[in-house]
């Protein structure tokens, strides 16, 4: 019973969401993309010709919008196990981007370049169970991380999706061995009682330090 009055909680709070309402309106596949949208705007992520990786890409509003912003001539590689609807301009992968044949597939389509930018705002499936899914996002953070550690260009950026909690800092603290700058970011658009957030890793340095 208590389960069913969440559910149903949970669905009442998500259809009158304005950010999900929003959604349907202006065309994006979910409310996330207000997310993407507030922080470049404030940072500028986003410029035209860059080379973007977009990791659990599904359902696809933050490649919706990175690849406006990245047009004429930029490029995005949008990574995700789950379908992923078609989008214009967008090269997609399906896979696990741990596994080689996916790497080698990604590599393939990079063709000896670097990224500009790796974007990551990856989940996953929820247990209900804090500890169990702290430990699951900041381990897909860190997947994140190794990923742009071995793709990302001296001077490239990453935006990650974190929840504060175990893991946290040591998290921070290696992707300060990898960039030079760390920012902390937490849209409007991340529900307040939400422990999500998300860091912005700045600046690859040229050599990571040990």
């Amino acid at each position: 019973m208590k389960k069913h009055k969440s559910n149903k909680a949970w669905i009442h709070e998500h259809v009158t969401d304005p950010y999900v309402q929003r959604a349907k309106a202006e065309g994006w596949r979910s409310r996330a993309a207000f997310k993407l949208i507030e922080i470049d705007t404030k940072e500028k992520l986003l410029k035209p010709g860059m080379t973007v990786v977009d990791l659990g890409a599904a359902p696809g509003s933050w490649s919706q919008y990175a690849i406006q912003r990245i047009q004429p001539s930029g490029r995005l590689f949008a990574l995700d196990i789950l379908e992923f609807q078609p989008i214009a301009g967008v090269n997609f992968i399906q896979g696990d981007f741990r596994e080689d044949a996916v790497l080698h597939q990604f590599e393939a389509g990079l063709g000896g370049r670097t990224a500009d930018l790796v974007l990551s705002d990856m989940a996953p499936n929820m247990s209900g169970v804090q500890l169990t899914d702290q430990a699951r996002v900041m381990h897909l953070a860190e997947l994140t991380l190794e990923f742009a550690s071995a793709h990302l260009k001296p001077g490239g950026d990453m935006l990650v999706k974190v929840f504060q909690g175990a893991g946290y800092m040591e998290l921070r603290e290696a992707m300060r061995r990898v960039f030079e700058v760390i920012l902390v970011r937490k849209p409007a658009a991340s529900r307040g009682r939400s422990a999500e957030t998300f860091l912005l890793g700045r600046k690859k340095r040229l050599k990571i330090m040990e």
